[in-house]
């Protein structure tokens, strides 16, 4: 059943985007070019909306059960509807952040929560009242950092597929159905809408559905390793690392550069690469790579013991250190470890 519902989603989806094209050009739901963007035509938008009508369907094909299932789609429909706004009349920052908070507030109040965080050794850390503003901090954050990251034709399409497969696989591994089929559903029409939107794109999926992805990434992972035995809230943290550590570092680029937080700029992950020299498709395809490596660490990471696990973490830390640096991520100047490392080289040619 679950191949069937992949299959299905995925069908849906693409044989839906065309349709949403057109409709999005009729009532200029379109994103046109500027200084800030890639793209040098008008494009349609809204592509999420095929995304996620194949969700629905799944849902329907595979019909998981769960006391968190209503408020998902209450708090999905919330964003879509958030979504569809901004693709259509660009809503201010303000709003935006409103529709998510509301939709963030329903999934919380049907207890999507982080409550505690598994620790070590049989211990866990309990939250309390740091729950709720923790697991919406934790929402609002991903389906931001999705959002950000949807800059190239494919790219945030690409990386949540990866991140939806992942998640699967591991919800697969636990025995967790109802994870399965959301990731399942979500994946599959995701996959479907990406055949339109792989370079060159024919569509964009427009806040509609970076928004959506974005947030239904958020909550499954949430649900999906609450009860990892080692560091729970590590594993969708590892998962996440592409959009997560390019937000992080986004943050951090524009306190260095004393600018505003929510100040657009073009040195996302994505701008670095280009600016390196490399294509927009092979830009795609190695933060496919990138993405893909950490949800391989991801599932090592829950089937490895405790001090594999902490030597991965490790490793870990120093690669995205490491690839900031060297991409100029935060900025050019910025490079303590490449320049510790010149120094350990060149140290015996001094002497």
């Amino acid at each position: 059943m679950t191949a069937i519902a992949l299959i299905s989603c995925f069908m849906i989806s693409l044989l839906l985007t065309p349709v949403v094209k057109k409709v999005a050009f009729r009532i200029g739901a379109t994103d046109s070019p500027n200084l800030r963007k890639v793209h040098n035509k008008s494009m349609a938008r809204l592509g999420g909306i095929a995304i996620y009508a194949a969700f629905l369907i799944g849902l329907l094909i595979l019909q998981p059960e769960s006391a968190y299932l209503p408020y998902i789609l209450a708090a999905g429909a919330i964003i879509i509807v958030t979504g569809v706004l901004d693709d259509i009349t660009e809503l201010s920052a303000k709003y935006k952040l409103l529709g998510q908070i509301a939709a963030a507030g329903i999934v919380i109040a049907g207890g999507v929560q982080i409550d505690f965080i598994n620790l070590p050794f049989g211990s866990s850390l309990q939250l309390g009242w740091l729950s709720i503003p923790i697991t919406l901090l934790w929402i609002v954050g991903i389906t931001n950092a999705i959002n950000l990251i949807d800059g190239l034709d494919g790219l945030a399409a690409g990386v949540s597929s990866i991140v939806l497969a992942t998640i699967s696989i591991l919800a697969i591994i636990q025995g967790d159905i109802f994870i399965v089929a959301l990731g399942i559903a979500l994946l599959g029409g995701t996959l479907g809408f990406l055949v339109h939107n792989f370079n060159p794109a024919k569509i964009f999926m427009g806040d509609t559905g970076a928004l959506f992805l974005g947030f239904m990434i958020a909550v499954i992972s949430l649900l999906g390793f609450k009860n990892v035995t080692i560091f729970s809230l590590v594993v969708p943290v590892i998962i996440l690392a592409v959009p997560i550590s390019d937000t992080f570092f986004a943050i951090i680029r524009r306190i260095v550069h004393r600018q505003p937080l929510s100040a657009p700029d073009k040195s996302h992950l994505h701008h670095c690469l280009l600016n390196l020299g490399y294509s927009h498709k092979q830009t795609v395809l190695i933060i496919y790579a990138i993405s893909a490596m950490f949800g391989l660490a991801a599932v090592i990471f829950t089937l490895s013991t405790l001090w594999v696990s902490l030597v991965l973490i490790s490793l870990l830390v120093i690669a995205v250190e490491i690839l900031v640096e060297q991409v100029g991520l935060v900025s050019k100047q910025y490079r303590p470890v490449l320049n510790l490392v010149d120094k350990i080289y060149n140290f015996p040619r001094r002497l």
